[in-house]
């Protein structure tokens, strides 16, 4: 966990608030089933970076003063932003039909889909009953269209799989609704439960939503070009199950002839090596790369004045490890 922090005046507050934030988690999935708290033991491997609650405590501490403490609430939604990440993350294991995450074997590939479509669904109910417990229905009612936005990128990027004339607007929407909202709502309540400006909360949530557009481009480029031991789960999944991903469609839109076909002969024969050999060659992994560092840079601008000494720092670095990642 604490690799993830940067060196910053603030760590020591965000480690700690981190530590809570793992210990309401833990206590709410906690069951009278020895079965089911088993596979919760299991599944708490999945919380990696935690980029998401560490996003809604550096928000709600960049817009406060300093000394002044985070509130239990920033703890609950930081918690429950976790749980529903989580939860997603046991649901795509089950779609991509992966074996590996987190540099171990999935639910799905240990237990089956039956049990890990009800592990997800459970984490799902179980980050509702914590949220409630913040005692705002406000904040349940935004994490609820945040959860059915996901959803709805996740069945719309299903309803296109293997469609060779995806075009960027349509993936760059999809990746908005199935990962970039919920990083964005993660910094966007940390704010106001910080009492942020009408204002400045909607700038929390550009910040947070271009983030994690540009978090879901590295994701596409480490399945497209990492190696299982480093990136820590299953690669090769997007071409497997016939996601276009943004290399793809910049090389479909942008060559012709010979090199055109050559990609999509190694679309339609799932040949990752030719794949890779082929975007490399056009330019447009590079031309993706570039995509995402624009969008980290964009998503900096947006961000408003800090309070905290040190806040906008750590934001920098944060959003920079994004695109300088390796799993």
């Amino acid at each position: 966990m604490s690799s993830a922090i940067p060196i910053s005046p603030l760590a020591p507050e965000i480690l700690t608030g981190l530590q809570r934030v793992a210990t309401l988690f833990d206590a709410q999935l906690a069951s009278d089933f020895p079965a089911v708290n088993e596979l919760c033991r299991y599944v708490e491997r999945y919380r990696g970076k935690m980029l998401r609650p560490t996003l809604v405590l550096v928000a709600g501490l960049a817009t406060t003063d300093d000394g002044t403490p985070l509130r239990h609430e920033h703890d609950i939604i930081a918690a429950t932003v976790e749980m529903i990440h989580m939860a997603t993350l046991v649901h795509d294991d089950v779609l991509d039909e992966a074996a590996v995450r987190r540099r171990g074997e999935t639910v799905n590939f240990l237990r089956g889909n039956e049990t890990a479509v009800m592990l997800g669904d459970y984490l799902i109910s179980n980050a509702f009953h914590l949220c409630s417990r913040a005692g705002d229905p406000a904040l349940n009612l935004r994490l609820g269209e945040v959860t059915n936005t996901l959803c709805e990128g996740e069945l719309v990027q299903l309803s296109r799989r293997h469609d060779l004339s995806l075009d960027t607007e349509t993936y760059f929407e999809i990746v908005r609704r199935k990962t970039a909202v919920l990083v964005g709502a993660a910094c966007e309540l940390g704010a106001r439960l910080s009492g942020a400006s009408t204002a400045d909360v909607a700038a929390w949530r550009r910040f947070g939503e271009q983030l994690g557009v540009a978090f879901q481009i590295q994701d596409d480029l480490l399945d497209l070009l990492g190696d299982e031991a480093t990136v820590g789960k299953s690669i090769g999944r997007d071409l497997e199950k016939g996601k276009l991903t943004l290399p793809m469609i910049l090389h479909i839109r942008g060559t012709s002839g010979a090199a055109r076909t050559a990609a999509l002969d190694a679309i339609d024969a799932k040949d990752g090596a030719a794949l890779r050999a082929a975007l490399t060659s056009s330019g447009a992994i590079d031309r993706a790369r570039l995509q995402a560092v624009e969008l980290v840079e964009a998503a900096k601008r947006e961000l408003p004045t800090t309070r905290r000494t040190g806040a906008r720092e750590l934001l920098i670095e944060l959003a920079d490890r994004v695109v300088a990642r390796d799993h």
